[in-house]
C-alpha cells in the first residue's frame, strides 16, 4: 500500500489505508464508483483498442460482491464501457452522465435534456468532415449518442491536428453547442447540464447509503468529486472519498482536487484488492 501514496500539494493528502478503513468497515453501505479509461482500462493509442486486464477485472468482481452500490462512470456510451469491462452486475453510467444502465438490464436510461438536442450535435460534427480535412489528419470520431467526439491521440502530427479540432470546437460553441476539451479528445454536448457528478446524483438518488468513493484520471472526474462532496455538504451522505489516479498526464487541477493518488491502473489494482479484503 505504502507504494502507491503520494501528497497532494499544498497539504498532505489523507493516507490511502486511513481513507480506506471507514469504507472497508462498512462495505454494505459504501459505494465504489470508477471511471474507465485510465483508471481500469490503461490509456491506448486508439480508444477503440482500450480493455480492463483481466486481473483488474477479478478485483472488481470481488468489490462487486461486497459492497452496496458499485458502478463505472465513464465518458463512453454505457453500453461501451459495459462492453470493455465486462461486468454485468454493476451499473455503468455513460456520456458524462447522460445515460444510466443497471445492473443485469440492457435497457438504457438516457437524461430527457441531452437526448433533446441529439440531432443538432449531429449535424455540427457531419458538418465538421464535410471538407476531408480531419480525415487527412487522421483525426477519428466517435459517435455517442448525444455527444460526439474528436480524438487526435496518436495522429501523425497531433499539433495540426488540435489545431484544426480548435477550429470545430469554435464553430461548435457558436452555434449553440457545450464543448468540452479531455486528453486529446474534445466532445461536442448539448447545452444542458451534463457531467459525472449529476450522474452520480441520479445514480444514488434512491440508495440508502453512508459513504462513496470515487477513482478517476481527468478532468471530467473532478465533476464526479464535487459532486460527491455536494452530497457530503447535503447531508445526504457522510463521508466521500475522491482518489486520482497518477500518470505523466495527470492534470494538476485533478491532483489538487484528490484526496489521495495512486500510481497508475496497477495503483488502481492495489485500491481494489484493500478493498476486497475484510477489514
Amino acid at each position: 500500500m505504502g507504494a502507491i501514496l503520494r501528497r497532494v500539494p499544498p497539504a498532505p493528502a489523507t493516507p490511502l489505508s486511513e481513507a480506506l478503513a471507514p469504507l472497508r468497515a462498512d462495505p454494505a453501505r459504501t459505494a465504489i464508483l470508477l471511471d474507465v479509461d485510465g483508471t481500469l482500462a490503461p490509456i491506448v493509442r486508439h480508444a477503440d483498442d482500450a480493455q480492463v486486464p483481466e486481473v483488474t477485472r477479478t478485483l472488481l468482481i470481488a468489490v462487486a460482491g461486497r459492497y452496496g452500490c458499485v458502478a463505472c462512470v465513464s465518458g463512453r456510451r454505457a453500453a461501451t464501457a459495459r462492453q470493455i469491462v465486462s461486468i454485468g452486475s454493476i451499473a455503468y453510467l455513460g456520456n458524462h452522465g447522460a445515460e444510466l444502465l443497471r445492473p443485469g438490464t440492457t435497457q438504457i436510461e438516457l437524461d430527457r435534456d441531452a437526448g433533446a438536442w441529439q440531432r443538432r450535435v449531429h449535424q455540427c460534427a457531419d458538418a465538421a468532415w464535410e471538407d476531408g480535412e480531419l480525415r487527412r489528419l487522421r483525426v477519428r470520431g466517435e459517435d455517442k449518442g448525444p455527444i460526439v467526439a474528436f480524438h487526435w491521440r496518436g495522429t501523425p502530427d497531433e499539433d495540426a491536428a488540435e489545431a484544426l479540432i480548435k477550429g470545430v470546437a469554435a464553430r461548435a460553441e457558436a452555434a449553440g453547442l457545450a464543448t468540452h476539451w479531455g486528453r486529446k479528445v474534445l466532445e461536442l454536448r448539448p447545452p444542458v447540464a451534463l457531467d459525472k457528478g449529476r450522474g452520480i446524483h441520479w445514480l444514488l438518488r434512491d440508495t440508502d447509503l453512508d459513504a462513496a468513493l470515487y477513482v478517476g484520471d481527468d478532468r471530467t472526474d473532478i465533476d464526479a468529486f464535487r459532486g460527491l462532496r455536494d452530497l457530503v455538504e447535503g447531508g445526504r451522505l457522510a463521508r466521500a472519498v475522491c482518489v486520482g489516479v497518477r500518470s505523466e498526464e495527470t492534470p494538476p487541477e485533478l491532483a489538487a482536487a484528490a484526496d489521495v493518488l495512486v500510481d497508475g491502473t496497477r495503483g488502481v489494482r492495489q485500491m481494489l484488492s484493500a478493498l476486497g479484503e475484510s477489514a
